[in-house]
């Protein structure tokens, strides 16, 4: 069954899952290029490996980003959220990742946050980002009110297996994606994803 988009965000964030919806996939990878590393989270649809070349590893000791991240008490929904261990320095690159889980895994939001030299190596991964999202989101970018750069893409995986939305943006050194998973069709309200946008760039704003 369709959704309209106003009754597709409603779902989304107060809905529980079908019975009969099945296996749920595997968790959306991370959008800077990990690439099957088993203590991250999966790769982020559309984000891809363009992104992640852009992130070298940093040679210097390693930093803990993951008080960057947002926290599930962040994600203002009627369902409730619940965060898996973040993960330090996702595939090598500098910075952190959470995956944030709803009821039954109905629901993934998964937050990845790359920390790069300077503001201009974090939009070259932006843009090599945006250019990669038409190989698995069905959708058009569109401008998001969020960081630098933001912009969003919601549609259908390729196989219309999953509903996705993708929201990338820089803020700084620091080049953000958020990945919203759900079944097809089913699709978070706009104010709902910008609302956690922004949160995540304020935390980038005092954490940095």
């Amino acid at each position: 069954m369709a959704y309209s988009r106003k009754e597709s965000g409603r779902m989304w964030v107060a809905s529980r899952a079908a019975a009969g919806v099945g296996a749920v996939v595997a968790l959306v990878a991370l959008s800077a290029g990990c690439s099957g590393n088993s203590s991250s989270p999966p790769h982020t649809s559309g984000s891809s490996s363009a992104a992640g070349n852009a992130a070298a590893p940093n040679s210097a000791e390693p930093v803990d980003y993951t008080k960057l991240l947002i926290k599930a008490t962040d994600i203002e929904a009627p369902m409730s959220f619940t965060a898996a261990p973040p993960v330090v320095n996702p595939d090598g690159r500098p910075g952190a990742a959470v995956t944030f889980s709803g009821p039954e895994n109905s629901r993934v939001i998964t937050d990845t946050v790359l920390v790069f030299p300077d503001p201009a190596a974090a939009a070259g991964a932006l843009e090599a980002a945006k250019n990669a999202l038409g190989g698995s989101v069905k959708g058009v970018p569109k401008p998001a009110d969020v960081g630098t750069g933001g912009t969003k893409i919601e549609g259908n995986s390729l196989d219309n297996s999953r509903g996705k939305t993708v929201l990338l943006f820089t803020e700084g050194r620091a080049f953000v994606t958020i990945d919203f998973d759900a079944p097809a069709e089913l699709f978070p309200p706009p104010e709902f994803v910008t609302q956690l946008g922004q949160k995540q760039a304020t935390a980038i704003k005092n954490g940095l």
